[in-house]
């Protein structure tokens, strides 16, 4: 789920060289050396500057943009490197991100580097690289296994950021609580990490905040109520984690969300009812928590779900037969659970059923879904 937030830049190369004295066609001799100093302390091709010269026109650098940005030079804007920039050399086994050259790039407003730092503890993100100064918008670095250490709090210095993705790395410690302070920030993965602690309260800061996912981690405590303030949200997946405690009553005002995934945790039951306000939700996949309640009721009333995951969470009693008004499931999990009684006929007239799993549970009965149903089901 995180590859909806990364973005794969396009590379519209515009700038000529830091020498030519034309208006509107010099790139700042600062900003041409910055450029070739974080080149050149990633890439493996030491000699990749020196063959091109003119970066942004008749010899580009695939993965860097540049623009005028309302003055009469060009300056650099993007910078993307990964495996599917092509022509790219890859990066040496030694890259790190000089702090001083990103420094020179006020311009900058997107970076993002994809498994660049292979080698386990290789490189780390310093405090230094970030400032209130920064123009950045993007910052993705996804993949890069070595990439360790801290997320740095000064990271809460950059106001511009509209999306911060951070999947897919070796980052340790605590989320910083100082990201609370980026009101306009509206993606934020850190997904696949080694974080622990708690989710600090201050998330509540992120008020513009759609897509929030810390799944694959190894955070503990209790799910903040605060959450509950990021109106905007439309997706939440802290799956896979060590959570514990019941899902705040406050996630009851959510009213925009459409996927809740906290699947894998200790999330204990029962769930607050007034989760039958979320009505844009599509995906609600709470599997392998020890709810150690009754199916939910109120789930039947939200008639845009898709998904519902709610195998292994130690439900008891019967499978509610209003489970049949959901025209739009696609997918029914309520598999390794406690559940009795007699399976509901009404299942069989989901017109988008295509997945059903309803084993290992002390069901009884029989089951009346026509032959045409269980084909559909891939059942014959």
């Amino acid at each position: 789920m995180a590859a909806a937030l990364l973005l794969l830049l396009s590379i519209s190369l515009l700038a000529a060289t830091p020498s030519s004295s034309a208006a509107g066609d010099a790139m700042p001799v600062a900003e041409h050396r910055a450029l070739t100093d974080i080149l050149t302390s990633l890439l493996a091709d030491q000699s990749w500057a020196e063959l091109h010269p003119l970066p942004c026109s008749e010899t580009p650098w695939p993965g860097v943009q540049c623009d005028t940005v309302n003055t009469d030079f060009l300056h650099v804007v993007s910078i993307h490197i990964g495996p599917d920039v092509i022509s790219s050399p890859p990066c040496k086994s030694s890259a790190f991100l000089p702090p001083a050259a990103l420094l020179h790039l006020p311009f900058l407003k997107s970076l993002s580097l994809f498994s660049c730092f292979l080698i386990p503890n290789s490189a780390s993100l310093p405090p230094s690289i970030f400032t209130n100064s920064s123009s950045l918008q993007h910052l993705v670095l996804n993949s890069n296994p070595g990439l360790s250490g801290e997320i740095p709090s000064s990271v809460s210095t950059l106001q511009s950021l509209t999306v911060l993705s951070l999947s897919q790395n070796g980052f340790r410690g605590e989320i910083p609580p100082e990201i609370g302070r980026l009101t306009g920030l509206q993606q934020l993965d850190l997904s696949y990490n080694h974080l622990a602690g708690v989710i600090p309260e201050e998330i509540s800061g992120l008020s513009s905040l759609a897509i929030l996912d810390f799944s694959s981690n190894e955070l503990e405590g209790n799910l903040p109520s605060s959450i509950g303030k990021l109106q905007s949200l439309q997706k939440i997946d802290i799956s896979f984690n060590s959570l514990a405690g019941r899902v705040p009553h406050a996630f009851g005002e959510l009213k925009r969300l459409a996927l809740l995934d906290l699947s894998h945790n200790n999330i204990t039951g029962p769930l607050p009812e007034n989760l039958s306000g979320l009505k844009e939700l599509e995906y609600l996949i709470m599997e392998n928590n020890p709810l150690k309640t009754s199916v939910p009721s109120f789930v039947s009333s939200l008639k845009k779900l898709t998904v519902i995951g709610l195998s292994r969470c130690e439900l008891f009693g019967p499978i509610p037969s209003s489970f049949g008004s959901l025209i739009s499931l696609t997918a029914l999990s309520l598999d390794r659970n406690r559940l009795n009684g007699s399976v509901p006929a009404s299942l069989g007239s989901l017109p988008e059923l295509g997945q059903l799993n309803l084993s290992q549970n002390q069901l009884a009965g029989e089951i009346l879904f026509s032959v045409e149903f269980v084909k559909r089901l891939g059942r014959d």
